[in-house]
């Protein structure tokens, strides 16, 4: 069964249509959504400056039962994933584990960041929002890589209201119409613990197209009555007492901050050091913490380095290990250091071939070069899909010079190398802009749970499924992109 025959089957041409017309008017209203040129003048404007569109379709993508266990159980596993690298961490450290772990993880890191994460205060901090990139194959499911500052929150939380409120009783959204909302207040009252104060959404000019989504949530979690708002960060006022927030007409402490910035950005953003020194000092609590080595995708070449298998086996258990083991891709971190003459790179083959150097990449057949090159953190390049090249997707000329260039960038960006999986077709019908139809739409998915974590447990609040055309090889979002919430299939 494809998705469109899973989905949206008794609906009529003329009323998904206006079906996707309705939804797109609500997401304007919202700010949320950037209406093409062409599209008619009668629709609302966009208001506040959202700057991003895609394309709309009638229904939510549909999950079976399996996959809503899958994601459902998908999310404590990812949390003990977190605690044994942030433990692996620590003891390579203090030397207990293999000394190159922390040699790695904090390759190209400012010094000063790597004390300041290693504080006794942060030893134990981990993200509070976990949210991987899921691709579903042939073969199953796939996680690409795992993001601590995710984008997407605010618009599946109002994607999720949207699509609920059309379908009413009969929806079956994951995570329900406002489990995102929930998710993300029960995450940042646990945060703020006995502290009195408002939450602050710190938006960083760099990630400054997200600011409508979390502006829209801030809004609707003080309909809640709890005081949350999205600002800049140079909005923030430091004090002896901590750190301070004037709107609302009201001087307020902050008690939490939810930080919506990159850490290689940190000297471009206003008052950064502020609230590095009021985190140290207790004043505030700050989620994701300042921790760069939760944020590198090198972490799961880690999980498959054979050296580490008995920690990691130990640590998670056999179960989790395996399942891990198998969702995660086989990945390499690109260390240009010469190996032994007798020494292979672990797990590496080409044609069936060892791989010993990695010059041995440069020859290998289209077919072959079934990889992907990305930086692993701490990067303009390491987000938003950027700075990824596709093996089997460039000439051979272009793919040597990718190697070579990511081989290079090893003392301040390094860069790491992971097995292609391609995702298996889906289609959704989605209307066409211009012509006012629906059009049928071929293509691969990306699906985003959202996971918040609140009192050392974790809950699925939503997914996200980015559905890309089937000729694009990165899924993003993108204009050519469906974007809607997840819900379990009827029936």
């Amino acid at each position: 069964m494809t998705q469109t025959e899973a989905s949206c089957q008794t609906l009529s041409p003329e009323a998904a249509r206006d079906r996707c017309n309705a939804i797109r008017a609500r997401l304007c209203q919202a700010s949320l959504f950037s209406f093409p040129a062409a599209a008619s003048s009668e629709q609302p404007s966009s208001g506040l400056g959202a700057t991003t569109s895609w394309r709309v379709s009638p229904c939510p993508f549909y999950l079976s039962p399996d996959h809503l266990k899958f994601f459902t159980d998908l999310g404590p596993q990812l949390l003990s994933f977190y605690r044994v690298l942030n433990r692996l961490y620590n003891e390579s450290v203090k030397g207990v584990q293999p000394t190159w772990v922390a040699r790695y993880l904090d390759q190209g890191k400012p010094e000063v960041l790597v004390q300041y994460s290693r504080m006794k205060r942060f030893r134990d901090a981990l993200p509070a929002v976990i949210r991987p990139d899921v691709i579903p194959t042939e073969d199953g499911m796939v996680i690409t890589e795992l993001d601590s500052v995710p984008g997407g929150i605010g618009l599946t939380a109002c994607l999720s209201y949207i699509y609920h409120d059309l379908d009413g009783s009969d929806s079956q959204l994951i995570g329900g119409r406002d489990g995102m909302v929930r998710g993300f207040a029960r995450m940042s009252q646990s945060l703020q613990g006995r502290r009195e104060g408002c939450i602050a959404i710190l938006v960083s000019e760099e990630s400054k197209d997200y600011r409508p989504e979390m502006s829209w949530l801030a809004a609707e979690l003080r309909e809640e009555k709890l005081p949350v708002w999205c600002v800049e960060p140079h909005e923030v006022r430091f004090t002896e007492e901590g750190l301070r927030l004037h709107i609302d007409g009201s001087d307020q402490a902050i008690s939490m901050v939810y930080r919506f910035y990159e850490l290689f950005d940190l000297l471009n953003i206003p008052k950064a050091e502020l609230v590095q020194y009021a985190a140290k000092k207790g004043w505030v609590s700050v989620t994701p913490p300042y921790k760069p080595i939760l944020e590198e995708k090198s972490a799961f070449a880690l999980l498959h380095h054979p050296v580490l298998r008995p920690f990691w086996e130990k640590e998670l258990g056999p179960d989790c290990m395996f399942h891990l083991s198998t969702i995660m891709p086989k990945t390499w971190l690109l260390d240009p250091a010469p190996l032994p003459a007798i020494a292979t790179i672990p797990g590496l083959r080409i044609g069936g071939r060892a791989v010993a150097n990695w010059a041995d990449l440069e020859t290998a057949t289209q077919k072959e070069r079934r990889f992907v090159i990305k930086p692993s953190g701490f990067s303009a390049l390491a987000w938003g899909s950027r700075g990824v090249s596709i093996g089997h997707d460039m000439p051979q000329v272009e793919w040597v010079q990718a190697l070579g260039k990511a081989l290079a960038a090893f003392p301040t960006t390094p860069h790491v190398l992971q097995e292609f999986h391609k995702g298996r077709l889906f289609e959704m019908d989605f209307v066409e802009n211009d012509q006012q139809t629906m059009v049928r739409m071929s293509g691969r998915v990306r699906l985003s749970p959202y996971y918040f974590v609140s009192d050392g447990q974790i809950e699925l609040a939503g997914i996200l499924a980015t559905l890309c055309p089937a000729d694009k090889k990165i899924l993003h979002g993108m204009m050519d992109a469906i974007m809607v919430p997840c819900a379990l299939r009827p029936g």
